[in-house]
């Protein structure tokens, strides 16, 4: 019977050494696989989720730019039209 125990310990020994092996395999093959994809990635040419997002950012901030400019625009030439009309006008209906 004093067998028993020590067989108990040599497979608990056993038992958490293949666990801390499998952990490490785990890891390693975790890392390998994410290196992979990373290389994969970067040869498609595709760009982060961040990257991507301040792009949009910047492009809906152009537009809007584009958008108060040619309102702008659209003013001044409204104004212009109209100073124009009243140049034009013959002098006796100033």
């Amino acid at each position: 019977m004093a067998d028993r125990p020590r067989f108990f310990d040599d497979l608990t020994g056993f038992a958490g050494t293949a666990f801390s092996a499998m952990t490490g395999a785990r890891e390693e093959v975790h890392s390998l696989v994410r290196s992979r994809v990373d290389e994969i990635l970067y040869s498609l040419n595709l760009v982060r989720r961040d990257e991507f997002d301040a792009v949009q950012e910047m492009a809906s901030r152009a537009r809007l730019a584009q958008e108060r400019s040619e309102s702008r625009l659209t003013e001044l030439e409204d104004r212009l039209n109209d100073l124009e009309q009243t140049l034009t006008e013959p002098s006796s209906e100033r």
